[in-house]
């Protein structure tokens, strides 16, 4: 019996939502960016034109036969928004938010570089190589996840509902100590699918109790809906790389 991959799912839902986010407000939100090409005529068509490939990848991801297209438009979105960033890293070489954005995009690349290779028969090469180059992508993507609750910790704190014990600065730490090993599994080889589904677990965790929440105290703010979005995308990625792992893996994606 063939499995159902969870995580291109997921993935292609929060592709969607971006889509249906970013014609709402008409406009990019703070992780997917062209502010680097200054005042762009007819801006908005660039609006609607990344809007439209989120939702038809997002859509499209959801079955087999269209996997590897759905994959493809996506990849190439968030390869353009993870491109983006890198005139600003130039620029601002010490501020380690411009990296950590642009390893967002990353990981969300990372994630539709598996999930391609995954909908693509097995016995071609070229597919397979390009999921193990998304899952050491991936990898590295988590690296950076670490580094910036490692620089920004007091705002990762921050980010912690004030009811959950024992305390806001304490989750902080555990969880970049969990990124940190995570990133370690995953590069190394060493309990891989084990920190994968842990990761996954994490980061529904930080949908639930961080991002979910966010929408209902001030539905008006776009970022509380994108910040949503980012999150479950991030989340199909490893969810995706999970799918990867599992050497239960069927030889095609009829799901």
């Amino acid at each position: 019996m063939n499995r159902i991959y969870v995580g291109r799912h997921v993935y292609g839902l929060a592709a969607v939502a971006f889509g249906i986010i970013t014609l709402v407000w008409h406009d990019f939100n703070n992780w997917q960016q062209i502010q680097v090409l200054g005042n762009v005529p007819h801006r908005e068509i660039f609006v609607y034109v990344a809007a439209a490939v989120q939702i038809f990848g997002g859509v499209a991801i959801q079955w087999p036969r269209t996997a590897r297209a759905g994959a493809s438009a996506l990849g190439a979105i968030y390869l353009m928004f993870a491109l983006l960033w890198v005139p600003r890293i130039v620029a601002e070489l010490r501020v380690f938010d411009r990296w950590g954005n642009f390893f967002e995009q990353l990981s969300l690349v990372s994630g539709a570089l598996v999930a391609f290779g995954t909908s693509s028969p097995r016995d071609s090469a070229r597919p397979v190589r390009a999921a193990r180059i998304g899952y050491i992508f991936f990898g590295i993507c988590v690296v950076s996840f670490t580094t910036e609750q490692l620089v920004y910790l007091s705002g990762t704190a921050a980010f912690v509902p004030k009811w959950i014990p024992p305390g806001q600065m304490f989750w902080a730490i555990a969880t970049t100590i969990a990124f940190a090993l995570a990133a370690i599994a995953l590069l190394s080889g060493r309990s891989a699918l084990l920190a994968s589904r842990l990761l996954t677990a994490m980061l529904v965790g930080f949908g639930l109790l961080v991002w979910l929440p966010a929408p209902f105290a001030d539905p008006h703010k776009m970022i509380n809906w994108a910040g949503n979005a980012q999150n479950l995308a991030i989340t199909g990625a490893a969810w995706i790389v999970v799918d990867f792992l599992s050497p239960k893996r069927s030889t095609s994606m009829g799901d």
